[in-house]
């Protein structure tokens, strides 16, 4: 099992509506709107790193709204 976090940053005004966008994809298992230097974190388990490259640069970077994105892995 692969544990990665992705850092959303959102457009002014976008955050809650991308939340419910990030919880509704497959291997997303928490989303949470929070303050700093990005909007939201999104927690993805999933089988292989491949498949966090693919919610990460795929399916979240294609939702309306969403500026940019970073992701780290777990190592532990």
């Amino acid at each position: 099992m692969v544990i990665a976090y992705v850092m959303v940053k959102a457009h002014t005004g976008e955050a809650d509506r991308l939340k419910s966008a990030i919880e509704g994809l497959d291997g997303v298992v928490e989303a949470h709107i929070v303050a700093g230097d990005v909007d939201l974190i999104a927690k993805v388990e999933v089988d292989s790193p491949a498949h966090v490259k693919d919610i990460a640069a795929t399916h979240i970077q294609e939702i309306d709204g969403v500026e940019g994105t970073q992701t780290y892995i777990a190592m532990d």
